[in-house]
């Protein structure tokens, strides 16, 4: 009897505890839903009262837009509000497809300009080139104008018109030109080809994960091997890929290994974003060596493929750890055609890792990561038991030195000097080697250096900036005084001959001016293809393929 008692004793305290939880959690509920009814009319009292009393005019769709950007940036910075305005800038990163003229521009002269037009486009076909200036737009000036609003006036839908006023890079000439524009579709896969001593490699660029773009590698492949039916292995390169959507990593990983494979796991706050993502269908060959190129650029669905070629043992990584991004967004539709971008969850590769970076919000100057200490990492084993870890993006098995931008490359890209000798070289030369062959002689580089003459290209290098930094904090402290001739000495020291850096920068400078001269003649396509030859990162991967041996066992962990 007592033990009957005792049992439904116990049985009732469990029911009062479970519905004293259940109010517990209603109560929260319920506060949380009346913090945000409260706060949300306070906002909407607050924006009336800012109309209808602020002493200048307020345009209302900027403010609210201000406001939201600035909610969002307490989150993480993948969550973000996307306007009615700017849904064709989203469609063009999740398709690779947008309606415009087909080419990128860049601000010259205070004009708008054409930067690199593509194959086939609208652009194209009206007979314009790089260099030429467009001055008016629809009858706008470009003069003086943001990008962004220039930008936008470009693009419209297919079969829409629009009027340019050109001026043309070689003859000075002016004349208007009518353009229909058309849906510019830009491939996610825009070289592929084969690579080595006797061309037995396969290599592909994929530079984002848009819709089809696991058809497009795999299609590549196809028509490689059918053409060179003694393939030995592949490079994938991953390099500057900013990632995109997650199903197409994971078909981009269904080339490689077999069916039914887990690539990801997904777990959010909601329960259904609790997923398991996993390979369909037959691969394209799940046994020839691959490697797979990846840089600090390469984030989140490249670093899903990286990881899961890693994690299973499939392929062998090579470059540098990649941008450390593990989170997963969803689109939400709003009011007006606007659309919300919110991460959902934390993605997982086949090892159990997150490869999301510790602390986000602290980044380099290029978006990556700084180096992790390895005591607050979590060790896992792949599948032949080799420790990985999280923490940080993807650690390359093979790593390679990250190329440093410098100064002088980057002040003649910012003043047009290399853009501007590239259009002076092709009005010299109508026609110039294959994309393959095409190279620079030491006298091509000394007509650049002369070009030069007179043209302003200073620039600080790092080490006169912090000189400089080092200055105004001695003069804040009141210690310069003392130190000034030591810091005059060396001042003088540090000061840099603008010559004698072209010169000691001369194999950088030869492979900036031939990427912008060969995309000229051949577009993207050849600019790539022309590159490839002389990459470390891709000779690093076909001497790994080449001994298969040594790629054996890399991948076993010796």
């Amino acid at each position: 009897m007592k033990s009957v008692y005792q049992h439904t004793k116990k049985y009732i305290v469990g029911i009062a505890l479970g519905i004293t939880i259940m109010l517990f959690v209603r109560a929260k509920e319920s506060d949380s839903y009346f913090e945000i009814s409260k706060n949300l009319e306070v906002f909407t009292t607050l924006f009336k009262e800012l109309t209808t009393y602020y002493v200048d005019p307020i345009q209302p769709g900027k403010l609210v837009k201000t406001g939201i950007d600035a909610m969002l940036e307490e989150l993480d910075p993948y969550t973000t509000y996307i306007t009615e305005e700017d849904i064709e800038d989203y469609r063009f990163q999740t398709t690779g497809k947008y309606g415009g003229i087909g080419s990128t521009v860049r601000i010259k002269d205070d004009y708008l300009a054409i930067s690199e037009p593509y194959e086939n486009s609208p652009i194209t076909k009206a007979g314009m080139k790089a260099g030429d200036l467009i001055l008016e737009i629809d009858g706008r000036s470009t003069k003086g104008r943001e990008m962004e609003d220039l930008s936008k006036f470009l693009k419209g839908s297919p079969g829409t018109q629009i009027k340019l006023k050109v001026r043309d890079a070689f003859t000075g000439a002016e004349s208007v030109k009518t353009i229909t524009r058309e849906e510019i579709n830009v491939s996610s896969v825009p070289y592929a080809g084969m690579v080595g001593a006797n061309n037995e490699f396969a290599y592909v660029r994929l530079t984002q994960f848009t819709e089809r773009c696991g058809s497009m590698v795999r299609s590549a492949l196809d028509s490689l091997k059918k053409a060179n039916p003694g393939t030995k292995g592949v490079i994938l390169d991953l390099r500057y890929n900013p990632g995109g959507l997650l199903d197409e990593a994971v078909n981009v990983c269904g080339l490689f290994i077999n069916g039914n494979q887990l690539v990801v796991s997904t777990k959010g706050k909601a329960a259904e974003w609790d997923k398991e993502h996993r390979t369909m269908g037959s691969p394209w060959d799940e046994k020839m060596p691959l490697t797979v190129l990846t840089n600090r650029n390469s984030a989140s669905a490249s670093e899903i493929v990286a990881g899961t070629m890693q994690d299973l043992d499939r392929g062998v990584i090579i470059g540098q750890r990649t941008f450390g991004k593990g989170l997963v967004q969803a689109t939400r539709s709003l009011m007006f055609n606007a659309k919300l971008k919110v991460t959902t969850a934390k993605y997982y590769t086949p090892s159990g890792r997150c490869i999301q970076a510790l602390d986000y919000s602290h980044r380099n100057e290029d978006g990556s990561v700084g180096e992790i200490p390895d005591s607050i990492k979590t060790k896992f084993k792949t599948k032949a038991g080799r420790t990985v870890m999280d923490g940080g993006g993807i650690d390359p098995d093979v790593k390679t030195s990250s190329r440093e931008s410098l100064r002088i490359i980057s002040t003649l890209i910012s003043k047009s000097y290399s853009f501007d000798y590239a259009t002076e070289y092709v009005k010299a030369h109508p026609s110039i080697a294959s994309s393959k062959d095409f190279k620079l002689s030491d006298k091509d580089f000394d007509d650049f250096v002369n070009w030069l003459e007179g043209k302003d290209y200073s620039y600080k290098t790092k080490t006169e900036e912090s000189l400089s930094q080092f200055k105004e904090t001695a003069l804040k402290e009141n210690y310069f005084d003392g130190v000034k001739k030591d810091f005059e000495s060396l001042q003088k020291s540090l000061a840099h001959d603008k010559k004698q850096d072209l010169i000691k920068n001369k194999k950088e400078i030869m492979h900036l001016l031939q990427a912008e001269i060969v995309t000229r003649y051949y577009f993207q396509k050849g600019r790539l293809q022309n590159q490839i030859r002389d990459d470390d990162e891709v000779l690093e991967a076909i001497n790994l393929l080449s001994n298969q041996s040594k790629y054996d066992a890399l991948l076993k962990g010796k």
